[in-house]
């Protein structure tokens, strides 16, 4: 089907719509990259079967100074590369940054089959909506035209079944998700291209049990022991894999000390009459950071004493997403790992306890802001966007960044040319961010726990590769800043985990 023949006004002006490009000529088993190559953001992979069929695996957003090869970046996010042979997007996760731009993909012509997990089935047409609201359109008739489509378009797969995605062309190619542990619902892709015997050359594409090829995409993997989650477990094996690089170059806290990190931090906010600012995004993050404050309030907030700082401490959620999110979360408890599970059974609600407050209308919001920036009254807020690029949180900076007695606290990276990074950077050195055309000095202390990531470190990362019994003959490093690739590529290397190792660029 045509663009002049959707069956909606589309919310993307013509002007961002993709232009067609001339196709190339691919051999089986080709990837191309169009994002998370220069940065951790915009990330959207192709994978061909043949010349006239592929696949594509995330179609994300770009955010801060972060690009596509061709120079897309969050200012011109139309679709740059040809889709007449893209038969079906495959979704690792429903973070902005690996699905922000289906919109546009759609908008180019893209009517294929969107393949995902069941959770991520639920959670996407959320994401999707809220991206519409913020770039394109309040036209409510018009969201919910476009919204209603692209849950036709929806498949839902089960976690650990292969699904035929192309059958009729001379190489066939099927996908399977595994579970990846970064947020409910994430996975990881494992692609098998079957062209009949002899078909892959050493040259273009190593060559596995006759003609079949495994390719893995990694999506983002999560930390082992991320509340709520699944641990993701090492494939059996691939002939190429394709993985992440967030935090190739560092390691991060165990549970037990990023929780103890986070209560000291907490803790040494409120002893100064001020709040705690947490910029975390709406889906993933809130949900953990929930789970551990009220382990955390569970485990603190007992007894009679008068200066118990945890036993009437507000835990305020500004974030109509992320309140939509956390009740999706709660009606997916069949997806949660065992011991949150568990802690239900005992009677725990980690993601509704006694303390927990939303805040959903603007106005209802202004008066939160106000309030906390005023007076003594200590409080733990979480906000979006996690990079502080946008949303509600930014009010809060402004309100609070120049205060001393409150405390930012980062537990997500963040990436080049987003505030998040500026206040990360220059907090600590006294300094200064620009926010919405406004220069704020940052006298409100500033501290990072990594510990909080949902990415895996370096040495996860490398175990996802160690673990497997079949090693890959090629690895591509992708989705992480140049440090970050670097020194990964560099200890695969040291390890000859793979037969080679490519940085694209």
């Amino acid at each position: 089907m045509t663009e002049t023949e959707a069956p909606f006004r589309s919310p993307i002006p013509a002007a961002d719509r993709a232009k067609p490009a001339v196709a190339a000529e691919f051999s089986p088993g080709h990837i191309t990259h169009h994002g998370a190559v220069n940065g951790v953001t915009g990330s959207c992979h192709q994978l061909f079967a043949d010349d006239n069929n592929s696949i594509l695996i995330d179609c994300g957003l770009f955010q801060g100074a972060e690009t596509s090869p061709g120079g897309r970046g969050q200012n011109s996010l139309k679709i740059e590369f040809d889709i007449s042979t893209v038969r079906a997007l495959v979704v690792t996760h429903v973070h902005i940054d690996h699905v922000g731009r289906i919109p546009y993909l759609i908008a180019a012509g893209f009517r294929g089959p969107i393949y995902c997990s069941e959770p991520s089935a639920e959670l996407l047409p959320l994401v999707l909506e809220d991206a519409l609201k913020i770039g394109f359109t309040r036209d409510r008739a018009l969201i919910e035209k476009f919204i209603g489509y692209v849950q036709k378009q929806l498949r839902p797969l089960p976690y650990n079944c292969w699904q035929p995605v192309i059958e009729d062309s001379d190489c066939s190619l099927s996908v399977r998700l595994q579970r990846a542990g970064h947020i409910l619902g994430s996975a990881y892709v494992e692609c098998e291209l079957d062209c009949g015997a002899g078909a892959f050359s050493f040259k273009t594409a190593p060559r596995s049990r006759g003609g079949k090829r495994r390719i893995i995409f990694s999506g983002d993997l999560g930390a082992p022991n991320t509340p709520l989650l699944y641990a993701p477990k090492a494939p059996w094996g691939c002939d190429e894999l394709v993985i992440e690089s967030t935090y190739g170059d560092r390691l991060h806290q165990n549970r037990k000390e990023r929780v103890r990190i986070l209560q000291r931090a907490i803790e040494e906010a409120l002893a100064d009459g001020g709040s705690v600012l947490i910029p975390a995004f709406s889906i993933g993050r809130t949900q953990e950071l929930l789970y551990e404050l009220e382990g955390v309030i569970h485990s603190q907030g007992h007894g009679n004493r008068a200066d118990n700082p945890w036993r009437d401490l507000p835990v305020i959620v500004d974030s109509p997403l992320a309140s939509r999110f956390t009740d999706v979360h709660r009606r997916l408890r069949p997806f949660w790992d065992a011991e949150a599970r568990q802690l239900l059974r005992r009677g725990r609600h980690p993601l509704s306890f006694e303390q927990l407050i939303t805040v959903d209308d603007h106005e209802a919001h202004r008066k939160v802001v106000a309030e906390l920036a005023s007076s003594r009254r200590p409080a733990i807020v979480i906000a979006a966007s996690g990079m502080c690029s946008g949303g509600r949180v930014v009010n809060y900076l402004k309100a609070m960044l120049e205060d001393k007695r409150h405390n930012i606290l980062f537990v997500g990276y963040q990436a080049r040319g987003t505030p998040g990074r500026d206040i990360q950077a220059y907090g600590p050195r006294n300094g200064y961010v620009d926010l919405d055309g406004q220069r704020y000095q940052i006298a409100a202390g500033v501290e990072t726990i990594s510990g909080y990531s949902a990415h895996a470190d370096k040495n996860d990362l490398l175990g996802f590769i160690r673990k497997m019994k079949k090693r890959p003959q090629c690895v591509r490093v992708v989705h992480g800043d140049d440090r970050a690739k670097a020194a990964l590529k560099a200890e695969i290397e040291r390890e000859e985990l793979a037969g080679s190792v490519i940085v694209p660029g």
